[in-house]
């Protein structure tokens, strides 16, 4: 059955995440990939003084059946390491510079024709991005390093796992690590701006999935019992699943649909007349409602296919924690 924004059902509050409930019937047909560990091949280039590796991946494109229409696709990316202690470093993946059309069109399904429009060209400079949603080993090292505004707990996650995403944090909590993290490098570490954490999910595609017009729960972290377009049934799973499980996009990212909804810096505002173009996070012009709300893009492992979508985006109190919430952060670089 084909979700619609008419079929839904009602929202459920699973610890503050949004998991939506619908009846579908049909067996599943699972689509086969499979993930290795990049090797990191070393380069001549630096940044930030550190050295840039880089790495092959896998990436797919399926058609609205679910089914791989093209050979695994063969990519490659460059990251920088930043080590936290001995046995944890985050790896950054360079996101190229370039143009896209942020938003949803017209015609794709679930849109939301309010907050998804209108779509409008933005010109996003090159940053590096988490491989990963930070993982809670990740989060345990930058929790225990030097409070900057606010306390953090080491251990907050309701499902536990070293390379689980971190969740049941906050926008505050995930600015304070930033805050740490960038004082600890001495590098400006931040959440993304909504226009970057949508350009780096399509990474070049203008369909509603990084993967093409569907998705499937071989590919993806949500309610795989949900239908978005003519894709057959998949597997619900429940909880969270170590970071990298699933396929990487066109750049190298992992985990952009699903697993955990991830924090962006902007505040919140109901459509997208008189955002920004330059791909900066929109803090200006804040009316006394936006001010209540911190941008949420992604979907989680709770969600339907249809919230899992490039250009889905959602809103929530800057102290709401959910354990379907999590984030990964970015720094800005020159790409030379």
């Amino acid at each position: 059955m084909k979700i619609t924004k008419r079929k839904f059902l009602k929202w459920v509050s699973l610890g503050g995440s949004s998991l939506l409930i619908v009846f579908v019937g049909r067996e599943v047909v699972k689509v086969q990939s499979t993930i290795s560990k990049p090797t990191l091949i070393p380069t001549n280039d630096k940044v930030f003084g550190l050295p840039l590796w880089e790495f092959e991946f896998e990436t797919v494109k399926v058609d609205k059946n679910g089914i791989i229409i093209e050979p695994k696709l063969k990519k490659q990316a460059k990251l920088f390491q930043e080590n936290l202690d001995q046995n944890v470093n985050i790896e950054m993946v360079a996101i190229p510079g370039g143009k896209f059309l942020m938003g949803s069109p017209k015609d794709e399904a679930g849109r939301d024709d309010d907050a998804e429009s209108p779509q409008h060209e933005v010109k996003v400079s090159p940053f590096f991005m988490g491989k990963y949603p930070v993982t809670q080993d990740q989060w345990r090292a930058v929790a225990a390093l030097e409070q900057v505004n606010r306390p953090l707990q080491p251990n907050p996650s309701n499902f536990k796992g070293n390379n689980l995403p971190v969740e049941q944090v906050s926008w505050d909590d995930a600015v304070e690590f930033c805050n740490r993290l960038s004082k600890y490098t001495n590098r400006h570490y931040r959440l993304p701006s909504e226009a970057e954490w949508e350009y780096a999910c399509r990474a070049g595609t203008t369909t509603p999935f990084c993967f093409g017009e569907a998705l499937s729960s071989d590919l993806a972290n949500y309610d795989g019992k949900t239908i978005f377009a003519e894709e057959p049934e998949g597997k619900y799973v429940g909880k969270t699943t170590p970071v990298g499980h699933y396929v990487a996009n066109a750049f190298g990212l992992y985990d952009m649909h699903g697993n955990v909804r991830e924090w962006c810096y902007d505040y919140w505002h109901d459509s997208y007349k008189g955002a920004p173009t330059d791909g900066s996070s929109w803090v200006n012009n804040i009316t006394e409602n936006d001010n209540k709300y911190r941008l949420v893009r992604g979907g989680s492992w709770s969600d339907f296919a249809l919230n899992c979508r490039s250009a889905f985006r959602s809103r929530m109190e800057p102290d709401f924690k959910s354990l379907a919430f999590g984030f990964r952060v970015v720094v800005s670089a020159s790409m030379k």
